[in-house]
């Protein structure tokens, strides 16, 4: 059976009609592939900054609030709940002032019952020396006799020694004169030396209950001192501040209950962010301005904990003649210095550095399209960034954020 044969030349069209269009799709692919990603961006949605070259100054700007130099808490010795109050928070109080005063009927039965144990203890300690020195006025008396003894038995044997010499006086008379003198004699010697002993005895014993209730009356005295604590004194002078006690309110010991602002001048404490806590040091100068006057402030303390992304610090004013426009709780903006200034390329500042991590920027060309470009930043302040390498003075640089168009290489800029 004979087969049907079909032309050459229609093969070859079946085939190119195959293969067109897949060239085509090849070739568009490739095209896309190597075309650089591009977007439409309109010219009023964008900040445009432009790189100048100028001095660079190293500065921290931030808010700082005027505080008291020097505060004291005010706290409650002796807890209770609060049964008389005797001034108001904004009044200037001297030292020993009274403030208020709390009641607790647990802690003034203890008192009580601590100083009517210590009374009791020192009258006993006061009978016992009483005792112990009619004990020594006793023997002082007993040993007086003893010595009268023993001189009446030494004069009798004087007088018997030389009356029985003469043979005026019997032996047996002479003998027992004798043995008198020498047990008198005995006698003395032993006594004294027992009370010598005793005495010295007595002695440490009354130093002991000496010190004793001496020490005893100092615990009653500060036992005493204590139940004044009832009162809530002032402990400085000074300008009385968040003291808002309510009659009855109750206070646990060692609560404050407000503060004293001591008037010998003003300080500045501003919150940080944690960006600087490595560039901070103390000692470093600074300026505030207020009412276009300006004052020489210095960093006093930097408090290390960092809280919410952000740190303390405490600024002093380099002199204390402050104008009376500065008052207590005052905002004012500060400047503090890192180091000295010197010129630079500057890049004006803008939410860019979010996406780019000041790694890259989109700088414009003569064609009104913006394309990506490698930079390296140094130093920043509140307004500029120190350009390091890759800009040049008359760049112009968008500026403003790049979440919309962070992923393409050209920026198309319209209007």
């Amino acid at each position: 059976m004979d087969k049907l044969i079909q032309p050459k030349n229609k093969k070859v069209k079946k085939m190119l009609l195959i293969s067109i269009p897949i060239i085509l799709i090849i070739g568009l692919t490739l095209m896309n592939l190597t075309r650089k990603k591009q977007v439409n961006i309109d010219r009023d949605s964008l900040i445009i900054g432009e790189v100048k070259e100028g001095e660079f100054e190293d500065v921290i700007l931030f808010s700082s609030t005027v505080e008291p130099k020097t505060s004291v808490l005010v706290n409650v010795i002796q807890g209770g709940s609060v049964s008389e109050i005797f001034v108001e928070s904004g009044q200037q109080v001297k030292k020993g002032t009274p403030l208020l005063k709390v009641y607790n009927p647990n802690a003034e039965l203890n008192y009580l019952t601590q100083e009517t144990a210590i009374v009791e203890q020192i009258n006993n300690l006061r009978n016992i020396r009483v005792s112990i020195t009619n004990q020594q006025l006793n023997l002082d008396q007993q040993l007086i006799g003893i010595d009268n003894d023993y001189r009446n038995a030494k004069r009798q044997y004087t007088l018997d020694t030389t009356l029985y010499n003469k043979g005026v006086v019997a032996k047996n008379d002479f003998e027992k004169s004798e043995q008198e003198f020498t047990f008198q004699k005995k006698r003395s010697n032993v006594i004294k030396k027992s009370v010598n002993e005793e005495k010295k005895n007595r002695v440490t014993q009354l130093s002991r209950i000496n010190t004793s209730i001496a020490n005893m009356q100092k615990s009653l005295d500060l036992l005493r001192k204590n139940k004044e604590n009832f009162v809530v004194k002032a402990p400085v002078n000074g300008l009385l501040s968040s003291f808002n006690p309510v009659l009855g309110q109750n206070y646990n010991q060692g609560e404050s209950v407000g503060k004293i602002d001591v008037l010998d001048g003003y300080k500045l404490v501003a919150n940080v962010d944690e960006y600087y806590i490595s560039k901070l040091q103390k000692d470093i100068k600074g300026t505030v301005s207020t009412n276009n006057q300006n004052y020489n402030i210095k960093l006093h303390k930097i408090h290390p904990e960092v809280v919410n992304g952000r740190f303390m610090i405490e600024l002093l004013f380099q002199n204390d003649s402050l104008s009376a426009d500065i008052k207590r709780g005052m905002t004012l903006k500060s400047k503090v210095f890192l180091s000295n200034n010197r010129e630079a390329i500057l890049l004006p500042k803008g939410q860019f550095f979010h996406e780019t991590n000041g790694q890259w920027v989109f700088v414009l060309n003569s064609d009104n399209r913006a394309v990506k470009r490698t930079i390296k930043l140094g130093r920043e302040n509140p307004f500029y960034y120190e350009i390091i390498s890759g800009l040049k003075q008359g760049d112009r640089v968008i500026t403003s954020g790049y979440e919309d168009f962070k992923d393409v290489e050209e920026v198309n800029i319209k209007g």
